[in-house]
């Protein structure tokens, strides 16, 4: 693996609401460890409300954080990415661009809160609950001994850290 920084992208459909407080989240823990971005295979026209709420009562800096189309990140030209993490089904099952870099891949699925359909009150709690998950596997994820990590090792790390906090947070 190369050396620091190491480009993330998180995608999803709509880049309004999970790849957001992905990338938010990961810009507060990794520091200068990784350079982190985010995108949408439909992207929205803008950031959650709901979103926008939580990361600012959490204190977060929302300085460039805007819904964008993961195709600027295939163009000619574009820094090579060294993870993409896809955060939705429609995502997983859309046909991505090709990605620069090789990245390696990860399916991070969890349950869209923007889709939660209910009082303001329960909506808001969907989506503490999608932050709550994002930050556990991003925590795992920028703590991996990554200069250690190789190819399936490194992939199996990547695919246990979805798997397994999906089932431990769909449980909860």
């Amino acid at each position: 693996m190369k050396t620091a920084p190491l480009k993330v992208l998180f995608v999803c459909k709509g880049n309004h609401a999970r790849s957001i407080m992905a990338e938010a989240i990961m810009r507060r823990l990794a520091g200068d460890k990784f350079t982190v971005f985010s995108a949408g295979s439909q992207p929205r026209s803008e950031v959650s409300p709901f979103v926008v709420r939580l990361l600012t009562s959490l204190n977060y800096d929302l300085t460039g954080l805007y819904p964008k189309s993961w195709n600027e990140f295939a163009q000619p030209g574009s820094s090579e990415l060294d993870f993409v993490f896809t955060l939705s089904e429609t995502a997983a099952n859309a046909v991505p661009p090709a990605w620069p870099g090789n990245p390696m891949l990860a399916l991070w699925t969890l349950p869209d809160p923007a889709a939660f359909e209910g009082e303001d009150v329960q909506k808001a709690l969907a989506f503490a609950d999608a932050y709550r998950m994002l930050n556990n596997r991003i925590s795992i994820f920028s703590s991996l001994p990554l200069a250690t990590l190789h190819g399936m090792a490194l992939q199996h790390r990547l695919d246990s850290i979805g798997k397994d906090l999906g089932r431990k947070d769909d449980a909860a």
